[in-house]
């Protein structure tokens, strides 16, 4: 193990902190795990530092930065979990489409896919070791190098997410252009939805021989389909890759980890998620904690849901909106987190008084117990 890239997935340090895994099997915990959507991000100077003057997706093609952004909020926050640092667009990158991050205006696709005939631009075979082992590389080394003190979260983007960027060619309000594929040509977007979930299978499967502890599934545009397009299009796909990734890994021999489904703004598919063979539902921040706990009915643990804009109040109002969370929630069976990504003008500060704050009020609502 001199050389990084000769670091195999294999004799990993013991894991120390197990808590974030135990709450998402709904085993009992001695306080609430946290880690933040986006916790490795622009809100940190050691970050942007990082990747000053850098091409967005040749970071995420270099494992040792990958590595480096992953650790960064750890060597801050005392957070009960890593995310890898990678993107979600790196799928349709596999399937041969160009995409570039762009300067103030985010993911853009060169070539976004018009109509159905535009699916024969896809490859039909991805070799997915060859298009995505690198992101399989930077979750490796990440593994070794977190010493065992947390674990190690790997993650995709799913299907109707992953074709709304495709076809819309960037970030959207509506989604229109994806959407109409749905009402226009349905038999073509089936198609498209079932060619990344039989690649995003692979993915997920390859990230955990690689060394990922559990694994989440960002379906980040569930909010522009109804609940009518939601079962037609996102759902079943979503049910189907827990499913494989499931049966796949016991196939293989590699641990059962858990898995987490984030369906942001699908709060009207909550039950629905909660029997698709995840273990984790994640929340935004619509919705209501005890609400969410009544719909699920015990059946999966939860994440979330802390607005993240409320960490742009002070830290004693921070504490308490943490505090009501928490008690929303339950201690049990539920893994503290924001309804979305951390945004780039925070203060890491309050990023801090967050993850205390969960930590203290968990532990003081254990001992009440």
């Amino acid at each position: 193990m001199s050389k990084d890239n000769q670091i195999l997935p294999k004799d990993f340090p013991e894991l120390r902190n197990d808590t974030f895994l135990r709450a998402a099997r709904g085993e009992e915990v001695q306080h609430v795990p946290v880690w933040c959507m986006r916790q490795a991000g622009r809100y940190l100077p050691e970050f942007r530092e990082s990747r000053a003057g850098k091409d967005f997706f040749e970071t995420c093609r270099s494992p040792e930065a990958c590595c480096e952004l992953t650790l960064q909020p750890l060597r801050r926050f005392p957070l009960d979990a890593a995310i890898i640092f990678s993107d979600i667009l790196v799928v349709p990158q596999a399937l041969g489409m160009d995409v570039q991050m762009v300067a103030g205006k985010g993911p853009t696709f060169t070539e976004p896919l018009k109509e159905p005939e535009d699916l024969q631009r896809l490859r039909t075979k991805v070799d997915v070791p060859a298009e995505l082992g690198y992101v399989f590389k930077a979750i490796t080394l990440t593994r070794h190098r977190l010493e065992g003190k947390v674990p190690l979260i790997g993650f995709t983007g799913a299907p109707w997410t992953l074709m709304a960027y495709m076809i819309e060619g960037g970030g959207s309000t509506t989604y229109s252009k994806p959407k109409r594929w749905l009402y226009r040509y349905p038999e073509a977007s089936h198609r498209l939805l079932q060619q990344l979930t039989d690649v995003i299978v692979e993915y997920l499967i390859g990230q955990v021989a690689a060394g990922a502890q559990a694994l989440q599934v960002f379906e980040s545009h569930a909010g522009c389909l109804g609940p009518v397009q939601f079962q037609e299009f996102a759902l079943p796909y979503l049910r189907d890759i827990a499913k494989k990734v499931k049966e796949r890994l016991k196939e293989s021999g590699l641990d059962n980890v858990p898995m987490i489904v984030f369906a942001k703004d699908g709060h009207y598919a909550l039950e629905d998620l909660s029997e698709s063979h995840y273990e984790v539902v994640g929340l935004d921040w619509t919705i209501d904690p005890s609400s969410a706990r009544v719909r699920t009915e015990g059946k999966v643990s939860l994440q979330g849901n802390m607005d993240p804009c409320a960490l742009y109040a002070p830290k004693a109002r921070i504490s308490e909106i943490v505090r009501k969370m928490l008690e929303g929630f339950g201690t049990q069976g539920y893994i503290a987190n924001l309804g979305h990504g951390l945004y780039p003008d925070m203060d890491p500060e309050n990023v801090g008084a967050f993850v205390e704050a969960v930590h203290t009020h968990s532990r003081q609502l254990l001992n009440l117990q």
